[in-house]
């Protein structure tokens, strides 16, 4: 289908001509939108399905028709579409394409793909649950701001993204001490007869016969772990945290640092950084599957990774595991990925770009998951013991212990380990630039007069601001604190955002326009069976997630600490700090906006055409989203 081409206004002397334009020297881009033929849900021209007008300010040039194409029929709706102009400074671009792509990978691919991937695929049924998985990507939607009264959920979106950074950054900073304690000849993880050590530490290698595991024993690994690198022994739970680790504080120290210097420019810089950190993962990946493929027992945890459990089909938990892996894996509704696109060219291939990054994506975490048991099951042929026995830890654990403590057996274990924490830091390091980036972007387009040229002073603030945020993450009970936010304060609330999100686009916005919007940029239409998720299936889904997110709240354990109920009610809490921006300004737009209740809330929920209201500036109503 060959795409109308752009109508421009001529503002100097009021006629009308045809002209194709798409500058990237200086930013503008201006676009007609296609008009569909037969829309019969536009009641007239500049209206929209409520039959209230468009709200969107005309210039004083243009009058009423402005934006109309006077040849048009009657009920065509046609919008002017203008992203940036001569008064405004030009809008940073990618150096490359590939550089949007390896920040697109490098923010989906992350330490999720190699420890929550593998552990929630073997709770499930293993193999069957891969299968759930490819059916949720399918269900992977586009996100676009609507309406302003709507606009809570971009400040939503930003506090979660800085509760995300006060934890997820903490787990880079384990990894960097791990990393930093393995440049020596013996891993100080592989002995018992440190300061940090117990008399129930059992040293269990393949040359040890005479050493029998029991169900007392405690690996050195999990020693160093628990007792040296968290000191969660100093702490008796959530309400008595203890002190600051000076270790772990220098280490996040150093890992802000880099990333303030790799976003303080911009995507200019970041995209030249993802270059090493997106790739660099991939060849630590390979070795190691190489590696684990030739252990003694891999054999053992390859057939347990595929072997599937169906009748688990039938429970909710390994639908619902489903979807939270496919929402932090992907990130829908972060906003991370509307940032990067928004870098782009208007007419970017941005289907394409999705199906490689979800492809990629998928194709990662299976391979993380061959990595990942074939060293289980090595570490089951030592221990005489299952696979599922070996790998009781969930989350981080299974990296810091169970994955620690095979390194630690293999010959020329110091390189394994300094190549292993260091792709650890690596695919952290991407989804930490990819989620800053997401609320630099939406503060800089919020408020460019006073952001646009102070960007690295902006950003300072804002690492300094996540630093002070992540300090109880570096107590002595930092990791109850870091199992808190994970399980509280960014899956309910990131899934109940989106779940606004899709009736907003779905709904208010309307299937049809948006699907005209994305006609516009790409010269196709999304099909039917895109227009049925987006309207019916995602809405119901989430919905569902949610309910039984509330209805049966999880039982939230680290090592042996029980979270007690006020921690839930905490939890509670700290998720809906978050969600409560979105009721919060619907409100105050209500109020602040002129008119009868009614009048009120028909432009309230009618689409926004208008970005801004400034002089010779007119709106965004195409977001060139992921």
């Amino acid at each position: 289908m060959e795409m109308k081409q752009p109508m421009i206004m001529n503002r100097e002397d009021g006629g009308e001509h045809e002209k194709e334009q798409e500058s990237q020297e200086n930013g503008r881009l201006v676009a007609d939108s296609v008009a569909e033929k037969g829309q019969k849900s536009c009641s007239g021209p500049g209206q929209v399905s409520n039959g209230y007008p468009s709200t969107s300010p005309q210039s004083p040039r243009e009058g009423p028709g402005a934006g109309m194409d006077r040849g048009s029929t009657p009920g065509a709706f046609r919008t002017l579409v203008v992203q940036q102009t001569s008064l405004d400074p030009p809008r940073e671009t990618w150096s490359k394409k590939m550089d949007f792509l390896l920040s697109v990978i490098g923010y989906a691919v992350d330490l999720g793909n190699v420890w929550r991937f593998p552990y929630i695929c073997y709770q499930n049924g293993g193999g069957k649950f891969r299968l759930i998985l490819k059916l949720q990507v399918l269900e992977d939607i586009c996100i676009t701001s609507v309406s302003y009264f709507f606009a809570g959920i971009g400040f939503a979106i930003c506090i979660i993204a800085l509760y995300i950074a006060f934890y997820y950054n903490t787990i880079m900073a384990w990894a960097l001490y791990y990393l930093l304690s393995s440049f020596r000849a013996t891993l100080p993880w592989t002995t018992c007869n440190n300061q940090w050590n117990t008399p129930n530490c059992t040293r269990y290698l393949s040359t040890d016969l005479n050493v029998s595991w029991t169900d007392n024993s405690i690996s050195p690994a999990q020693e160093f772990y628990i007792r040296q690198v968290l000191q969660v022994h100093l702490s008796p739970g959530l309400h008595q945290l203890g002190w600051v680790s000076w270790q772990l504080a220098l280490c996040l120290l150093f890992i802000f640092t880099v990333v303030y210097f790799s976003i303080w420019k911009g995507v200019k810089t970041s995209g030249k950084v993802v270059w090493v950190t997106a790739t660099f993962p991939y060849l630590v990946l390979l070795i190691l599957l190489i590696r684990g493929a030739t252990l003694p027992g891999a054999w053992r945890g390859v057939v347990f990774y595929l072997k599937p459990d169906w009748g688990k089909l039938l429970t909710t938990t390994v639908w619902l595991d489903a979807a939270a892996q496919i929402f932090f894996s992907l990130g829908p509704g972060f906003g991370v990925l509307l940032a990067f696109a928004s870098y782009n060219p208007f007419h970017n291939n941005c289907y394409k770009d999705a199906l490689i990054t979800s492809s990629v994506n998928c194709l990662t975490s299976f391979l993380s998951g061959f990595v990942i048991f074939t060293v289980l099951g090595y570490m089951a042929e030592m221990r005489q013991q299952g696979v599922e026995t070996v790998a009781k830890d969930a989350g981080p654990s299974l990296l810091f212990i169970i994955y620690a403590e095979a390194i630690a057996n293999m010959p020329a274990a110091t390189f394994f380990a300094i190549i292993f924490f260091l792709m650890i830091i690596m695919l952290g390091l991407d989804s930490t630039f990819a989620g800053l980036e997401g609320v630099i972007t939406a503060m800089l387009d919020e408020f460019p007069h006073l952001l646009a040229r102070r960007r690295e002073w902006f950003v300072l603030g804002l690492v300094c601001v996540c630093y002070l945020g992540a300090l109880s993450t570096l107590t002595y009970g930092g990791a109850f604190v870091v199992k808190l936010f994970e399980e509280y304060a960014t899956g309910p609330a990131v899934i109940t955002v989106v779940f606004l999100e899709v009736i907003a686009v779905s709904w208010f916005y309307g299937t049809t326009r948006f699907c005209n919007d994305v006609q516009l940029m790409l010269g196709f239409a999304p099909g039917v069976f895109w227009r049925v998720c987006w309207v019916a299936i995602c809405p119901c889904f989430l919905l569902f997630i949610i309910g039984s997110f509330l209805a049966f709240p999880p039982e939230v354990k680290l090592f042996n600490y029980l979270y007690p109920f006020w921690t839930t009610v905490l939890g509670y809490c700290i998720g809906f700090s978050s969600f409560i921006c979105v009721p919060s300004y619907m409100v105050y737009h209500l109020v602040t906006t002129k008119g009868t209740f009614k009048q009120r809330l028909l432009k309230s929920i009618t689409p926004e055409a208008s970005g801004s209201s400034g002089p010779q500036r007119d709106t965004i109503v195409i977001t060139n989203a992921v």
